[in-house]
């Protein structure tokens, strides 16, 4: 699944492609994905202009002037910015073709699994931050509000261990599991420790982690996961520089102990058992 980085990477290619920008047409080849499709939106979105873009965790957000499309990629999405006339393949399931200064072009969904969503709010239904997708979530990592004290203060009740409370999305947003991985390798700290048995100084260090990972990954155009491609169709490659997500039985490249998997919540864990304590 793309995580915050994926999408990011999405946001900045898609801007300036959209962004100041009329739409002329929006096609819906399906009922919906996930959810369905608001079936009006084709009425709602014509000849209005995309303000900017936006995003909130794993979402993408479009801004127009009387509410935003919500975007989420699901399992297997990406976006494509294409020529308009450019036949849809089996999987195409959303356009939002724009018209601007150097012609025509068209956004297109490409989503094979159907996890992904294209849904509206409208202003007239209130605050987009109590929309029922976006209002549970947590602070943004990349921005001021996120802390190593935010993350002790909120464990401290916590005995889940550090990376599911990392993925629960309540306290920080869109740390999924590359990066969660990744964060805590760098900090230090064993993927199962109880949140609350952590320090405010490792928390401290856990914070600046996600950040810096979360930034690297950003500017290496993300990791190239088994679904997720760019705007432009090309790949990330921050998996090149992974320390421990997907290399169980691989030396440490630190310490060269042999890199460990677990499974938490489903979901697999990678740590270095020298390094991570």
């Amino acid at each position: 699944m793309p995580e915050l980085p994926e999408v990011e990477v999405t946001r900045r290619g898609v801007a300036p492609h959209v962004e100041g920008r009329t739409v002329r047409q929006v096609v819906l080849r399906r009922d919906g994905l996930r959810w369905p499709f608001p079936p009006e939106l084709p009425q709602l979105l014509a000849q209005r202009k995309v303000l900017r873009t936006g995003r909130r965790g794993k979402y993408l957000l479009i801004h127009f002037e009387h509410g935003t499309l919500i975007i989420h990629l699901g399992m297997s999405g990406h976006l494509r910015v294409m020529a308009p006339g450019i036949e849809p393949e089996k999987h195409d399931h959303f356009d939002l073709e724009v018209s601007g200064p150097a012609g025509n072009q068209v956004l297109r969904m490409k989503d094979p699994r159907r996890f992904g969503a294209v849904l509206w709010h409208d202003d007239a239904d209130g605050d987009l931050e109590h929309h029922v997708l976006l209002r549970g979530l947590g602070v943004e990592p990349l921005e001021a509000g996120f802390s190593g004290k935010l993350l002790y203060d909120q464990t401290r009740q916590r005995s889940a261990p550090v990376k599911q409370v990392l993925l629960a999305g309540d306290i920080v947003v869109g740390v999924g599991n590359i990066y969660a991985s990744e964060s805590l390798f760098r900090a230090g700290i064993n993927p199962k420790t109880p949140a609350k048995r952590i320090s405010l100084a490792r928390y401290e260090k856990l914070a600046q982690a996600v950040r810096e990972i979360l930034a690297e990954a950003i500017v290496q155009g993300g990791s190239t996961l088994r679904d997720f491609i760019s705007v432009n169709g090309q790949s990330g490659y921050f998996q090149q520089t992974y320390f421990v997500y997907d290399r169980a039985g691989v030396p440490c490249r630190v310490c060269a102990a042999p890199i460990r998997q677990i499974k938490q919540g489903q979901r697999s864990t990678f740590y270095c058992v020298n390094c991570q304590k």
